[in-house]
C-alpha cells in the first residue's frame, strides 16, 4: 500500500499545482514579458511548494490507507501511464521551454497544429487529468474527488485564459483550428456553437 500512496502522492504533487503555476503566469502576460526568467521560479517556487506543503499537510485525509481493489488500481495506473505518454510526446514536440510557457511569455513561437495537436489542441492538459484521475482511482478518498472537482474548475480558468492567449496571438489561424480540433478528446463529445 506505501508504495501506491508513493505513486499517487508523487503525481498529485506534480498535477495539483499546475494550475496555480498557470494562474500566476497567464493573467499577468504583460507583466512577466521582460521578467521571463523570473516569472518561471516565482510560479514555479510559489505553485510547487504551496502544492507540496498542503499535500504533505492533509495527506491523511487524501490518501485512504485501505487498499484499492484490482480494477481500481489497474485503472489508475493505466491513467497514470497515459500521462508519462501524452508529456513525453508533449514534450518532444513542443520542447520543454514551451512546455513550461516561454512561448507565452516572449510572444514567440509558431502554432503547433501537428503531432498531437492535430488530434486535440491540449493534449498537456489531457494527460494532466488523466493522471489526476488516475492517483485519485487509487487513493480512494471522497475528499480527494471534492478537491479535484475545485481543481478542475480552477484548470479550465487556466484553458480559457491560455486559449484568449493563442487567439490574439495567432488570430483566425487560431479561430480555425479551434473549430476544427477538439479541446482534450480526439473527438468531439459535442457540437461547438463557437
Amino acid at each position: 500500500m506505501r508504495f501506491l500512496q508513493a505513486v499517487t502522492g508523487f503525481f498529485l504533487f506534480i498535477e495539483l499545482p499546475i494550475p496555480i503555476y498557470w494562474l500566476i503566469l497567464h493573467p499577468f502576460n504583460s507583466f512577466w514579458r521582460n521578467r521571463v526568467r523570473a516569472a518561471f521560479w516565482i510560479a514555479g517556487l510559489t505553485a510547487w511548494t504551496v502544492g507540496g506543503v498542503l499535500l504533505w499537510i492533509f495527506r491523511p485525509l487524501l490518501l485512504a490507507t485501505a487498499r484499492p481493489s484490482l480494477i481500481e488500481i489497474a485503472a489508475g495506473l493505466a491513467l497514470i501511464g497515459a500521462e508519462v505518454y501524452l508529456l513525453l510526446r508533449v514534450e518532444r514536440e513542443l520542447g520543454g521551454k514551451r512546455l513550461v510557457g516561454h512561448a507565452e511569455l516572449t510572444g514567440t513561437g509558431e502554432m503547433l497544429t501537428g503531432g498531437l495537436y492535430a488530434y486535440v489542441r491540449h493534449p498537456r492538459y489531457t494527460g494532466m487529468f488523466c493522471a489526476a484521475v488516475g492517483a485519485a482511482l487509487i487513493a480512494g478518498t471522497q475528499r480527494l474527488w471534492a478537491i479535484l472537482a475545485v481543481w478542475w474548475v480552477l484548470a479550465l480558468v487556466v484553458i480559457r485564459l491560455e486559449e484568449r492567449e493563442l487567439a490574439s496571438r495567432f488570430g483566425p489561424a487560431y479561430a480555425a483550428y479551434r473549430k476544427r480540433v477538439s479541446a482534450f478528446l480526439p473527438f468531439r463529445v459535442w457540437k461547438s456553437n463557437k
